[in-house]
């Protein structure tokens, strides 16, 4: 009788039918199906001309047609082709295991090192924390970088943006943060990035040590929209499983542009229209969602800071991107391309760049030097075209003076080399002793 009931109950758990749909258009990114019900955010598979499957994800519908993007280059299409939907939810297993290595959007690994294995499931959507039970930032983080440390410290649990042009330093100041910042887990998100800088970042920037507590998550430029916004959004959700185990994790984002350009291209395809210099709507209520899913959570132990990189186009400070970034994150590193034309690296304009954390987790004496540090470069800054003119005479004001004075040991100090280590007490030890 019990053998008969369970022979029963795995009978009913088999489907009568497969629900299969049709393949009836192909435009661009966007694909069209009909013949099943599909909801957005779904999975499905699309037959291929030689019998292989393609995989895509629901992103709209108008009526009985459902519009899909393919994760990969969609070739060997053809009208009528079986859409195949996928009804269980997509869950990955994470654990300890997927240290040092390198997955796609996907979760799939793309090093050869065989399978991901872990003990926990990983949903692929990143979390949302109450903003009441957030944990608030109150210890500093260590970056090894002495600009940084000095004068815009940054705390466990920060989100920021390193803004800049093309060729300004970017990618160079990101890759001393990932070698020298104290954290237990690196997660890395390379999106939309020259496929080159992948091989660059995992041998120069982690290195085999770096390596052993990261996780990369690669979309290079090649890869299709959909794969660009799926690896944004799973190294948040990594990165975040990480900080919710008690691990103090580092968040690496180059670049958050790139990925407001892959949610371009899929709202362009689905018709929306364009609005702030072609960027549509749509992408400006999407990076507040990501950008919130990063930070602390509701645990007292383990941290998430996130850094991310924003392109400034034409290195305009104004760009819609970097200006939403810019009021969504908690502080704006920015490197401008007049530092870096004079050799100073990192090129980091202390004077536009902001760390909105960082009243809250120094000291007095450290706040008070890097006011006067400011201070004393805003006056050079109005006097440094003139000196070499010879239009500056000294005696006029004492406050100007010293600024002049305290300049070069001012761009000495800010001044770092890519192999310099800087640890955070003795920046600020170093801070202090130059403004006294």
């Amino acid at each position: 009788m019990i053998a008969d009931a369970l022979r029963k109950l795995e009978l009913d758990a088999v489907p009568m039918a497969t629900p299969t749909g049709r393949l009836v258009g192909a435009s661009g990114l966007l694909l069209e199906a009909v013949g099943c019900p599909l909801h957005t955010g779904q999975r499905a598979r699309i037959e291929t001309v030689d019998g292989q499957w393609l995989d895509a994800q629901v992103v709209g519908f108008r009526d009985k047609v459902s519009y899909l993007m393919p994760f990969k280059k969609a070739i060997g299409l053809q009208t009528g082709a079986r859409v195949l939907p996928q009804q269980d939810k997509v869950t990955l297993k994470i654990g300890q295991g997927w240290l040092g290595r390198m997955v796609n959007g996907l979760g799939e690994p793309i090093d050869g090192l065989g399978k991901l294995t872990g003990e926990h499931e990983l949903d692929m959507q990143p979390p949302r924390v109450n903003p009441l039970r957030k944990k608030p930032v109150h210890e500093p983080l260590d970056v090894g970088v002495r600009a940084i440390n000095s004068m815009l410290t940054l705390g466990k649990g920060q989100r920021v943006g390193l803004m800049a042009g093309s060729g300004v330093g970017k990618s160079v100041l990101l890759g001393i943060i990932t070698r020298q910042t104290v954290a237990d887990v690196v997660v890395v998100g390379l999106i939309g990035e020259r496929s080159r800088e992948v091989r660059e970042f995992v041998d120069m920037s982690l290195g085999p040590e770096g390596l052993k507590k990261a996780v990369l998550v690669i979309a290079p430029a090649d890869e299709s929209p959909m794969m660009r916004v799926m690896a944004t959004e799973l190294c948040h959700t990594i990165a975040a499983h990480y900080r919710d185990q008690g691990k103090n994790v580092l968040l690496l984002v180059d670049s958050l542009t790139r990925y407001a350009m892959a949610l371009r291209e899929v709202a362009l395809a689905l018709g929306e229209p364009p609005a702030t210099k072609g960027y549509p709507p749509s992408v400006f209520s999407n990076l507040p969602q990501l950008v919130e899913s990063a930070g602390n959570g509701e645990h007292e132990n383990g941290s998430m800071s996130a850094i991310y990189t924003v392109l400034a186009e034409g290195d305009d400070q104004q760009d819609p991107i970097v200006d939403t970034a810019r009021a969504i994150l908690d502080g704006h590193i920015v490197l401008t391309r007049s530092l870096a034309e004079r050799g100073h690296y990192p090129a980091i304009d202390v004077g536009q760049s902001i760390s909105r954390c960082m009243n809250g987790i120094i000291s007095k004496e450290h706040m008070l030097a890097a006011r006067s540090l400011k201070a004393a470069m805003a006056k050079h800054d109005r006097v440094r075209d003139l000196i070499p003119l010879g239009a500056y005479v000294p005696g006029a004001d004492p406050v100007t003076d010293r600024a002049v004075q305290l300049n070069p040991h001012i761009e000495n100090f800010l001044c770092q080399g890519t192999k310099e280590d800087a640890p955070y007490t003795g920046c600020v030890e170093g801070l202090e002793r130059l403004m006294k």
